[in-house]
């Protein structure tokens, strides 16, 4: 018998764990309050503890270190109707087994209690606990912060809590837009290093000849007009975290040399001899997929590992659910500040063009729409007509895989436009990317998953196929005929 604890002030939340977990395999116990639910957690020993964040004594992320003290191998699953970003990392960062939003999916709840009933009987050993005091990783409100209340964001909120404490490598991927670089930044605040310096660089924005320079520095004279002996990004960041973004454009020659200070923590500076020993947390992004990349020959496979220790995937936009409003609303509040505008909300006529437009450009491309239909806006309301013209003329639906080649490209002009303002300098390699990653699912959604099939159909072999497909995060089907 699984004996459940769970700490809620909302009668009918107790009332709804009774009844989903009545029979025979559950002992469910309530408590309304903190201090009531810790003693509980002293004396009736749960298997396994489901708590609400806001209390009428205390939060569930104060109360969270308490009951890892009395028994650390007790899951506590967090659930709240007011979730923010910050609440979901600080969670997950102080041990929580789960983050849970409201309202609630029984069926959800349930085999998420379930998984941590198996986990904690599995668990023997007491676990090294973070009481979460350190004032360090309190993120600066005057920063951007991520938005979103999705499952796959909710599933980033998670694994940023969960690595944060470390020192691991990790790669951050996602389409261009898509706020890597406020994920790194998050993981950066949440860390044992957020009073260490942080810095962050765009690898694809610099001319391979000065990436080096910047990188690892350089000695006066080593190269024409230098002056002066310059201290590059990662001796800047010693002690700290370096942020490195596009690394996927590097260079053959710059991954080997990012490859030595990794294995090493050391480098030495252009034009010099001295060996330079660093200590630095490297975060890494790319709007690649990386192992992609390493399968055509373009990325070093030993590179990859030491940087993907751990890979955090962002959706983009468009997968996104229900976020656009939230994102849109907090994007409206933000830049009416900055703008000097007195818009309130957006009207539902407004919300719905955005709503059905596809953002290929992802938040990036939000943000600056936001910002055009501000600066033409007047009055208190952000109406249809204050919208750019590419919105409200050129609501671009998700089509069918099914449309003709035609209507593929009915929205190049569109997409180009948006990459060159993105100051994009791959556009071509994202063409290439989005339309074979379209091409090969509608291909296998004709032949219903038959790899076979669609290799005969696509003019390809079946190892390339499926290839392309891994490269791409898809998952690959069975191979009716045989293997490769």
């Amino acid at each position: 018998m699984i004996r459940l604890l769970v700490i809620d002030d909302e009668a009918g939340i107790q009332h709804s764990f009774r009844r989903a977990f009545a029979g025979p395999d559950f002992q469910v116990e309530t408590a309304g309050r903190a201090d009531v639910g810790t003693e509980l957690m002293k004396t009736w020993l749960p298997d396994v503890v489901v708590m609400d964040v806001n209390l009428p004594d205390a939060t569930g992320l104060q109360v969270l270190p308490k009951l890892k003290m009395i028994d650390a191998r007790v899951p506590v699953i967090i659930i709240t109707g007011h979730g923010t970003t910050d609440t979901a990392i600080e969670a997950m960062k102080q041990g929580a087994f789960d983050y849970v939003l409201k309202p609630l999916e029984l069926d959800t709840i349930r085999q998420i209690v379930q998984r941590a009933a198996a986990v904690g009987q599995r668990m023997r050993m007491p676990m090294e606990l973070d009481d979460g005091t350190n004032p360090a990783s309190q993120i600066n409100a005057n920063c951007e912060t991520i938005l979103g209340r999705c499952h796959a964001m909710q599933e980033v909120y998670k694994m940023i809590g969960r690595v944060a404490a470390t020192d691991v490598a990790v790669l951050i991927q996602g389409e261009s837009g898509t706020g890597k670089e406020l994920v790194a930044r998050a993981i950066y605040q949440h860390s044992l290093r957020a009073r260490l310096p942080y810095l962050a660089i765009n690898c694809a924005a610099i001319p391979e000849s000065l990436l080096e320079s910047e990188l690892f520095g350089h000695e006066k004279g080593s190269f024409t007009d230098a002056d002066r002996t310059r201290i590059g990004k990662f001796e800047q960041s010693h002690g700290g975290t370096l942020f490195l973004d596009e690394v996927g454009d590097m260079s053959p020659s710059m991954q080997a040399k990012i490859l030595r200070v990794l294995q090493e923590g050391k480098l030495e500076r252009v034009g010099g001899t001295q060996t330079i020993t660093v200590d630095v947390r490297v975060i890494t992004a790319t709007h690649y997929d990386l192992k992609h990349r390493v399968n055509e020959g373009l990325f070093r496979h030993d590179l990859y590992y030491r940087l993907g220790v751990l890979t955090i995937e962002l959706p983009p936009l468009r997968e996104r659910g229900g976020d656009l409003p939230i994102l849109a609303q907090h994007l409206v509040e933000r830049y009416c500040h900055e703008l000097h505008r007195d818009i309130r909300i957006i009207a539902p006529e407004a919300m719905e063009l955005l709503a059905k437009y596809s953002w290929p450009g992802n938040i990036r491309e939000l943000q600056s729409v936001i910002k055009q239909s501000l600066l033409k806006a007047s009055g208190y309301v952000l109406l249809p007509e204050f919208l750019p013209d590419g919105i409200r003329n050129r609501v671009v639906t998700h089509r069918p895989m099914t449309d003709t080649v035609e209507s593929l490209f009915e929205d190049l002009d569109a997409f180009l436009a948006e990459r060159i303002a993105a100051g994009s300098t791959t556009i071509y390699e994202e063409c290439l990317q989005a339309l074979e990653k379209r091409l090969f699912t509608a291909v296998l959604k004709q032949t219903h998953g038959n790899l076979s099939q669609a290799s005969r159909l696509l003019g390809i072999h079946r190892r390339t196929l499926r290839g392309k497909l891994h490269g791409f995060g898809l998952a690959t089907p069975a191979d009716e005929n045989g293997g490769d």
